[in-house]
């Protein structure tokens, strides 16, 4: 009679084919990867029984949960009609659709929409069509990038050249196209760290006139930087010193968009700590929105913004690049090679865009936002206590993001690996970046969950710092 391979099993197995990614797989033999059977909501189960609560959405993309019904049953009823056509030369429904859906999220200033299957993809997609944006209109000298101090968009070629996290960079250094890096906004730095980075940024932005071709950033939070925050007003500073030099501005949102932040699109906050448009002003179709009477100009959407992870509710790969008019005309040529000739074959995935669009639909439909801010306080007041606790630097959040530092002296070695491994005795999967603990959880939490989640994290904390001691 056969058995079932048991948990031990599917380690073996997967430590002798799986190559995992972020893994150092001779650390992996010591501490083998958790075989998981299966999801449903905010829980994962492995193979005897066990359940963890994905704190960390498994890489930020679960919005709603694992097995969520209604996205499951739009690939059902998708897959029963058409799973994929190449998007050169033909198209369906379900891709229009997302774009337009996706363009009246922007109000328009964001109307096309280029598609892609992974969020270093759509990076990489937005730096080629910025370049060669600028080299269609007789700008070739326009072909360098400014990114942020420990910023991360992704870990191809291009991607890892806009990318300041060593661990990842140092590697491929001889293969990268150098970048300028520019100071971050970190609100952990002091009050005057977004005056500074503004400054450092307008110091590039002057030295190199007529060179650089964009800049990108990561609205609102550096994800892998440890949850790096910062404020709206530097957006707003930014896409005006964008406007100023004649850049692109990037707005990499494939960790933030989605409504983690608060607002669907992070860079939403900007827009709307603006004001609402007034008598006499018109969109510009990305970059600034400016008064028709030629007066002040108020803060505007970026010339591009990228999205991935949450987009199918962690259900398949799709990442995309919104752009504006502008940048589309440039492109709009009878000449072959004036065209964004950029394609994966799985361009446009009629199921993963069937995903989105339900995805879509329910934020749409269901007032997911709102319900976002009743469980964001809910997390803010249970991770109180931890303000007065002499551990812990930093409590912070952003929408459904929170995230806490804790202190150098105090982690020791492997500090990540080691609460990540005593949280699974407290029914939590939890992942932190360095000594940074952070939660950007399923958007399914409740009063009790939220209780659930930080006390699972204080027991943890107790735990690996007592035998740090």
């Amino acid at each position: 009679m056969s058995t079932q391979p048991s948990q031990q099993d599917w380690q073996r197995r997967s430590l002798n084919a799986v190559w995992h990614p972020c893994t150092q797989m001779a650390r992996a033999a010591v501490v083998p990867p958790l075989p998981i059977a299966r999801g449903e909501g905010p829980w994962l189960h492995d193979y005897e029984g066990r359940r963890y609560f994905d704190a960390n959405s498994s890489w930020w993309v679960n919005l709603f949960g694992h097995s969520d019904e209604g996205i499951k049953d739009a690939i059902k009823q998708q897959l029963d009609t058409l799973a994929h056509v190449m998007l050169a030369g033909c198209t369906h429904a379900p891709a229009v659709e997302l774009a337009e859906k996706l363009s009246a999220l922007t109000g328009g200033a964001l109307g096309h929409t280029f598609f892609a299957s992974d969020g270093a993809s759509a990076v990489e997609i937005a730096l080629k069509m910025s370049f060669h944006s600028w080299r269609n209109r007789g700008l070739e000298a326009k072909r360098e990038f400014v990114c942020l101090r420990h910023g991360y968009h992704g870990e191809t070629i291009g991607a890892l050249a806009v990318t300041d996290v060593a661990v990842f960079r140092d590697a491929y250094a001889p293969l990268l196209m150098p970048s300028h890096v520019v100071d971050s906004p970190d609100s952990r730095l002091g009050a005057d760290s977004e005056a500074r980075a503004l400054a450092a940024l307008r110091g590039v932005l002057e030295a190199r006139r007529g060179h650089i071709a964009a800049l990108i950033v990561e609205p609102l939070v550096q994800c892998a930087a440890g949850m790096v925050m910062h404020e709206p007003s530097y957006l707003r500073a930014v896409r005006a010193l964008c406007d100023e030099f004649e850049v692109h501005l990037i707005a990499d949102e494939i960790a933030v968009g989605c409504g983690r932040t608060g607002t669907f699109f992070a860079f939403e906050q900007a827009l709307a700590s603006a004001g609402p448009p007034q008598a006499g002003e018109t969109p510009s179709g990305g970059g600034a929105r400016t008064r028709a009477s030629g007066g002040a100009r108020l803060v505007g959407w970026p010339d591009f913004i990228t999205l991935s992870k949450g987009i199918s509710g962690g259900t398949l790969p799709l990442s995309l690049v919104l752009t504006t008019e502008s940048v589309f005309q440039s492109f709009w040529s009878d000449e072959v090679a004036r065209g964004f000739l950029h394609s994966h074959s799985y361009t446009g995935n009629a199921l993963a865009c069937a995903a989105a669009n339900a995805v879509l639909d329910r934020f749409a439909n269901q007032q997911v936002l709102e319900n976002n801010r009743e469980q964001a306080r809910w997390l803010q007041n249970a991770f109180a206590p931890l303000h007065s606790d002499a551990r812990v630097e930093h409590l912070r959040q952003r929408g459904m993001i929170l995230a806490f530092d804790v202190r150098a002296d105090l982690v020791g070695e492997r500090f990540a690996e080691r609460f990540h491994l005593a949280a699974r005795e407290q029914a939590l999967l939890i992942r932190p970046i360095g000594r940074t603990v952070y939660l950007m959880p399923p958007y399914l939490v409740d009063e009790p969950t939220a209780r659930f989640l930080a006390h699972a994290v204080t027991q943890t904390l107790n735990e690996v710092l007592s035998h740090a001691a």
